[in-house]
């Protein structure tokens, strides 16, 4: 045999190789576009709505077009990507730390909320509201460097589970989002998450569940500093606010983290509901969609009485205006990527 055949034979062999691993990729992020960009979206007016969107707006001779610099896609993460109750992931992570290292601070003991965190009194632990939430974080969060946060949170994320579906909170990803995220990205919008969560905790783990690098996170932060010490550079959590992403802090943290008003906006609360409002402001075509959570049995049914993701103003609005929203009982023929295995 030639060393010109032995070359073009190693080639096709190698190209088989690729082929082959491929086809076996169970990655949750492997879609197939050629049949049906949505396959885990049921047909109908939602489905229809947010193809036709896309589909107007990368269409050159469209009236409607927009170019590609101006494809931005924002996304809160809680309740919108994944799930968000009993409550939120991160008040999980930060209680287990409150546990961790309470005989550290003997204090907590007596003292309000860290004690109903102590006790497990979770019911307590809400009454305190987005305060004591925050004292919650602070103090679970703070004291560490970056890197030594990292590692904690990716050590919870690989041995905690969530008590109603015993499985590891990062696989509490919406499947549909999943897909909604990869469609986007397919005909070149640049996708965002835009989250009240702590943009640290975020980092940690988003790009691998959902495709979205960490330069493209917006969320809220702690202060922190610099130091310097025997030639090691790090950064230092401070147990101080910087940023809350939330309500109207959503468009502020756009504004400072993207400077373009997105053309597509999709949340599930009213934390989400000046986010949307921005994107809807935008002299370009827009698309605003909302998440409504309607399958108790699969997920959760909860709107304007939930003390977490409560949907009340959003909502009308979205009817008012006719933005859309997704109905995720009648609109998603899964939720969770899992339950594509059954």
């Amino acid at each position: 045999m030639s060393i010109v055949k032995r070359i073009m034979l190693l080639v096709i062999l190698l190209l088989i190789i690729v082929s082959c691993k491929k086809s076996t990729d169970t990655s949750l992020k492997t879609i197939n576009y050629k049949t049906d960009p949505l396959p885990s979206w049921n047909e109908g007016k939602t489905k229809k709505a947010i193809l036709d969107f896309v589909t107007k707006v990368t269409d050159p001779d469209n009236p409607n077009f927009v170019r590609v610099e101006d494809r931005i896609a924002t996304f809160d993460n809680d309740g919108n990507l994944w799930s968000e109750k009993p409550f939120y992931f991160q008040l999980a992570f930060a209680l287990d730390r409150i546990h961790a290292t309470a005989s550290d601070h003997p204090e907590w003991k007596t003292t309000q909320p860290y004690k109903a965190a102590i006790e497990g009194n979770i019911k307590e632990v809400l009454t305190y509201g987005k305060h004591g939430l925050l004292k919650l974080v602070m103090a679970s969060h703070t004291g560490m460097t970056t890197d030594e946060f990292n590692n904690i949170v990716t050590e919870w994320l690989a041995t905690s589970k969530h008590p109603r579906f015993n499985r590891p909170y990062h696989t509490l990803i919406y499947q549909p989002m999943l897909e909604l995220l990869d469609y986007l990205q397919t005909n070149d919008f640049k996708t965002f998450i835009v989250s009240g969560g702590g943009i640290d905790f975020l980092r940690v783990w988003a790009e691998e569940a959902y495709g979205i690098p960490e330069y493209q996170i917006v969320g809220s932060s702690l202060k922190t500093i610099f130091e310097y010490n025997n030639g090691k550079a790090v950064i230092k959590k401070l147990s101080e606010i910087d940023f809350i992403n939330d309500k109207a802090g959503k468009p502020v943290g756009i504004h400072k983290h993207i400077s373009k008003k997105p053309i597509f906006a999709s949340g599930n609360s009213d934390g989400d509901l000046q986010m949307l409002q921005y994107a809807a402001s935008n002299d370009k075509p827009s698309f605003m969609i909302y998440l409504h959570h309607t399958d108790a049995e699969r997920e959760w049914a909860y709107d304007r009485e939930s003390h977490v993701g409560r949907l009340d103003k959003g909502l009308d609005e979205a009817r008012e205006k006719g933005w859309t929203v997704i109905d995720m009982k009648n609109d998603w023929k899964v939720v969770y990527p899992f339950q594509l295995q059954k």
